[in-house]
């Protein structure tokens, strides 16, 4: 790939990790506010449909599912050219499987995000009860939501494991403000590793009773931290850990180590 390719890709890669983290710093806040006054917490669907009816909504929605689209590119870029120096043995092989498989879904919410923008119709909006009925009706479509639900289990597992471990530092450039966010994006990846298990949960019980309605996305998953114990301060924790994630995504976007174009020099926050 050629510098002006190189160049052009970290420019997509950066709005790509930007859109995510507006999506994310929506729902933590609103699920701060819902902790706060008892309202129901949002998923993904809801927030942006909230964040539509504010003034300047609807440009703003294309602003996100254009960085969506950016994050889609950028991900199958980086898994088809494996800029990111995985390597053609079995573990890089699926880690660049991963990253095409992650592109492919927020390129899919991006497409949403602009129909929802200009028609007022999320046309990939459906619930998660909604697409886990529409899977059932096929031939096996229980095993199809429950390798679903495994392979959300797994990305929950990662993420949290990603924060705990520290792994996510090596591809990020050691600078004074990264060293001090840092906290916020360990526990904001630990976090949201947290919510997609919840997520991840409640397919696969949905598969395991065949029952669609036990099926639910990212804000069934947080209201379902509201009904426990201490809701309103496990909601309002994941709310904190969401926005924390949504760090980690701005953080990415300005200071992700590229080993395939990034100076070979540059220190990480694992130096």
């Amino acid at each position: 790939m050629s510098e002006k390719t190189h160049e052009g890709l970290k420019w997509v890669m950066r709005a790509g990790y930007g859109a995510r983290g507006v999506i994310y710093t929506i729902i933590g806040g609103l699920a701060l506010l819902a902790a706060v006054k008892s309202t129901q917490a949002s998923g993904t669907k809801d927030a942006l449909a909230a964040l539509r009816d504010e003034p300047y909504g609807i440009p703003a929605l294309i602003a996100i599912g254009i960085g969506l689209l950016a994050y889609l590119v950028w991900r199958v870029a980086a898994g088809v050219k494996d800029v990111e120096d995985h390597g053609t043995d079995a573990k890089g092989m699926i880690a660049r499987l991963g990253q095409i498989t992650t592109g492919l879904i927020h390129g899919g919410i991006g497409v949403s995000v602009l129909a929802l923008a200009m028609s007022g119709k999320n046309s990939g909006g459906s619930s998660a009860q909604d697409w886990t009925q529409k899977l059932m009706s096929m031939p096996a479509g229980r095993y199809i939501v429950a390798a679903g639900a495994l392979i959300l289990l797994g990305a929950g597992i990662y993420y949290a494991y990603k924060g705990w471990s520290g792994k996510y530092k090596g591809h990020l450039a050691r600078t004074q403000f990264t060293e001090s966010i840092d906290p916020i994006v360990k526990v904001g990846l630990i976090i949201y590793g947290g919510i997609l298990g919840l997520v991840a949960f409640s397919l696969g019980y949905a598969a395991l009773t065949a029952n669609p309605a036990q099926a639910g996305g990212l804000g069934e998953a947080l209201q379902s931290l509201r009904g426990m114990a201490f809701g309103r301060f496990l909601l309002g924790g994941a709310g904190l850990g969401l926005i924390g994630f949504a760090v980690y995504n701005f953080v990415e976007a300005g200071y992700r180590v590229v080993p395939k174009f990034s100076d070979p020099d540059i220190r990480t926050l694992l130096d």
